[in-house]
């Protein structure tokens, strides 16, 4: 009886390997994203992407366990990406961080906008935690209604409502739009059990046609501008040029927990930065991050030097001149990063501490030597220069350039 049941899903699982689903492209039910630039709490980037990078790898070899001491308290995200979702019925309105790198979705870090309890609201007996590195929240899992837009409308999500919570500011929670498995240790007593993300929801129950998201930023000069959208179950043909490549999920941990990716990078015509190996792509770290044998590699081909202030590296105005583009190579293509693409909006320089005259470079050092199986983090600063989707069912991540890539507006 349990190989006749089992043969049809091994069947199913091979074809999905054989020949991934094509997505289509066109119609999507897309939810807006605001960028916002948390200036209140921002002192060093680095060091706070440092924290989460660091993090994200101990999560990954705790197996989703507590390490608290990975979890020190730091300033807020320093970039936030804020999409606004309703819940309960009738609805109140949360904005929450666009977060990659996890998968639970939860509200209540904003006191001042409470969990209001609903006909649609039923709690569990689990209490939930979960730690980011930057920040923590626990409280008590809920089932309700998730209105994403009209069309996009989740009967019974579990969601977490926050008793305690730090590390956020301006944000009522998180929307976490990462592999679902990173849900699994979250919950007690039901510490084993995984949490059907938003995505898995809506694809089970056929709203969406596909089990995938899509997402769309843009480059932005100011501290607060809606610059962004998410696409449920299909691809924004409006959003991107050319076709979307992809890469298959990779197997080295722990960037394999994540939406993790094989990639390699190339400073210039032939100046090896980054050899390949794997990294993750998250929308939850402000910079673009290489383990720290490979960001000496690339700030040796610079030139650039640290700045104290900013905690990021800084170039002249004669060595940016000279900037050669970064070459990644991801699923077999290779994508251009501009020398602009490089560095940070200068008409923001004073909104993180830094000078207006100063030419501050976006790439970071991870905090770790390469090896370690998590290599690059490639965050927002990446990704609003390309297209990116997060492909569930096919176990894959897509990048395509868009009309922001060769921009010149920093």
């Amino acid at each position: 009886m349990f190989l006749t049941t089992l043969l049809p899903a091994l069947l199913l699982a091979l074809c999905v390997v054989a020949k991934p689903v094509a997505l289509r492209s066109g119609s999507s039910h897309s939810l807006p994203i605001s960028k916002r630039l948390n200036t209140t709490s921002i002192h060093n980037l680095v060091h706070h992407d440092q924290l989460r990078a660091k993090y994200l790898k101990s999560r990954a070899c705790f197996n989703g366990g507590l390490d608290t001491r990975t979890n020190q308290p730091v300033e807020n995200q320093a970039v936030q990406y804020i999409a606004t979702i309703g819940v309960g019925s009738p609805i109140t309105n949360f904005s929450l961080a666009v977060d990659t790198g996890s998968s639970n979705t939860w509200i209540g870090a904003d006191t001042d906008n409470p969990y209001v309890k609903t006909s649609s609201s039923s709690a569990t007996s689990n209490n939930v935690t979960v730690y980011y590195g930057s920040g923590s929240f626990s409280g008590t899992e809920y089932i309700d209604k998730v209105t994403l837009t009209p069309e996009l409308v989740i009967s019974k999500q579990s969601i977490g409502v926050a008793s305690q919570s730090s590390g956020f500011s301006g944000i009522d929670g998180i929307l976490g739009i990462g592999p679902v498995d990173l849900t699994a240790g979250t919950l007690s007593p039901s510490e084993s059990a995984s949490i059907p993300t938003l995505t898995d929801n809506l694809f089970a129950a056929g709203t969406i046609a596909y089990d995938s998201i899509a997402i769309s930023f843009a480059p932005t000069t100011v501290e607060s501008i809606i610059n962004g959208e998410i696409s449920w179950g299909a691809t924004d043909s409006k959003k991107y040029t050319g076709s979307i490549t992809y890469s298959p999920l990779t197997s080295t941990s722990p960037a394999s927990e994540y939406w993790g990716v094989d990639i390699s990078v190339v400073y210039g015509k032939s100046h090896t930065v980054v050899s390949e190996t794997a990294g993750i792509v998250d929308t939850g770290t402000t910079l673009i991050l290489f383990a720290t044998d490979y960001y000496k590699k690339y700030k040796s081909a610079t030139g650039a030097t640290d700045d104290s202030t900013t905690g990021l590296i800084k170039f002249t105005s004669s060595q940016y001149s000279k900037l050669s583009s970064l070459f990644v190579t991801f699923g077999g293509e290779t994508f251009e990063l501009t020398a602009n693409a490089q560095i940070w909006p200068r008409s923001l320089n004073t909104a993180i501490g830094g000078t207006s005259s100063s030419i501050y470079g976006v790439v970071s050092d991870l905090g770790s030597s390469s090896g370690e199986g998590l290599d690059f983090i490639l965050g927002y600063t990446f990704l609003e220069r390309f297209y990116s989707v997060y492909d569930t069912g096919n176990a894959r991540v897509g990048l395509a350039t868009t009309s922001h890539t060769t921009a010149t507006s920093n």
